[in-house]
């Protein structure tokens, strides 16, 4: 009996659950031999339910609504483990404590004897306890909202949960006003990374993701002021969208990039020290964090770090450029594809980063930055190699050959294969 596309999806999503809810069950060591072995399996599962969601224009609502289900299902086992001791976000509850006990996290150092009282058992493991937060003020204020409902983690990272099913609800109305299959729903909401860094770890990069997918949403519904609005408060989260700016070229009106810059200016003020915009300790990352960026470690030998980081937003800005200039519509992989380059030619590629990128890979011209959300799977091993004496961002050379010439096999094959279009077609027409 022939399978079909629906059952096909069915029992590819069985086994992401199966692999996922291991992958949690071992959390506790990350990197470690069950975690990547079922992590690899989610991760072939979810490129394999890729290819049916492109091959095939429509399915049921039956399958969106199962396919929803199973991922609510792993990710509630990932939100029910703990973090582990240094992740983030004991940074994020600890900066969201001092605002509300009156104290500016740019200034004030973690590890400072003055600041000892300020800890709760679940802020005295955060990491880089030596530096002030590097975080912006968007993701600042979001710190401080979520620990004013509830100072836990747990409280963290269901807020970022929410965030997630929040882009769902408006990825599938995206996808309904493009008249395109709900289906595609899912290669947002299966991809592992989400389970790990959102439910898992509880990353701030989901809720930047959510804004400036609203962004986007209203871009292409010529809500002007509400797209560059939601781009701004994006940027004040994380930097990284910066790079987009050429896209609303023309799209929005002066008065509306005027709002989204006095919006993001007054996110500052309650952060102010004597009149000078606080950056906390960003300038310390950008100088000496490096993990798993090839293109930042073979020029920076031969460059400083300002000018590399420079090189990277440049990179963004221009792929931005370019496609604003090739695509006059809206596209998913016009905002995907600047970020992206940005990121590959950052000092560190985090697979959260990657956060930003998962709700606009809904078309077959995302597929390598698809295949990237899965080849940076082994960058985990770094966690593993931790608890064994291994210095931290240390990774084995495999590891960034296996995640790049991932991409640049499936670069090679996508390439191979459009050649031969033309040529099939031919014959066809002979």
């Amino acid at each position: 009996m022939k399978i079909t596309p629906a059952w096909r999806v069915y029992l590819l999503g069985a086994m992401l659950c199966v692999a996922l809810t291991i992958c949690s069950r071992n959390f506790g060591d990350r990197g470690g031999p069950y975690f990547m072995a079922s992590l690899t399996i989610a991760g072939i599962a979810y490129l394999l339910a890729i290819r049916e969601f492109f091959a095939t224009p429509r399915f049921s609502r039956r399958v969106v609504v199962i396919g929803l289900v199973l991922a609510a299902v792993w990710h509630i086992e990932f939100l029910r483990v703990s973090p582990g001791i240094d992740d983030d976000i004991h940074r994020y509850v600890w900066d969201g404590r001092l605002q509300r006990l009156g104290y500016n996290p740019y200034i004030v150092v973690p590890s400072d004897p003055a600041a000892k009282g300020l800890h709760t058992p679940e802020t005295r493991t955060l990491n880089n306890p030596d530096l002030p937060s590097p975080y912006p003020a968007g993701a600042q204020l979001f710190f401080r909202a979520v620990t004013a409902v509830h100072e836990s983690i747990f409280a963290v990272k269901v807020a970022f949960v929410v965030c997630d099913l929040a882009i769902v609800l408006v990825l599938l109305d995206v996808l309904r006003g493009r008249r395109r299959g709900a289906h595609l729903v899912l290669a947002f909401a299966w991809n592992p990374l989400l389970a790990i860094e959102v439910a898992g770890s509880g990353h701030i990069d989901i809720v930047g993701a959510l804004l400036l997918l609203v962004s986007a949403a209203a871009l292409e519904r010529r809500w002007r002021a509400t797209a560059a609005v939601a781009l701004g408060l994006a940027i004040a989260v994380k930097f990284l969208p910066i790079v987009l700016l050429p896209l609303y070229w023309k799209r929005v009106r002066i008065r509306d990039a005027a709002l989204a810059a006095a919006v993001f200016g007054l996110l500052y003020l309650p952060f102010l020290n004597h009149g000078r915009i606080p950056i906390g300790s960003l300038g310390t990352y950008l100088q000496s964090w490096r993990f798993n960026g090839p293109v930042f470690a073979a020029l920076d030998q031969v460059a400083p770090p300002r000018l590399l980081v420079g090189l990277a937003v440049l990179v963004g800005l221009v792929i931005a450029t370019w496609l604003r200039s090739t695509s006059p519509e809206w596209s998913p992989g016009a905002f995907a594809w600047p970020m992206a380059a940005a990121l590959l030619c950052a000092p560190a590629v985090f697979p959260w980063y990657l956060l930003w990128l998962l709700p606009f890979l809904t078309s077959t011209s995302t597929l390598l930055i698809i295949v990237w959300s899965v080849s940076i799977i082994p960058v985990y091993v770094n966690w593993h190699l931790r608890t064994l004496g291994r210095p931290w961002g240390s990774l084995p050379g495999w590891v960034m050959v296996l995640e790049y010439g991932s991409v640049a096999v499936g670069a090679a094959t996508i390439w191979l294969c459009r050649r031969r279009e033309p040529e099939h077609a031919g014959a066809l027409s002979d």
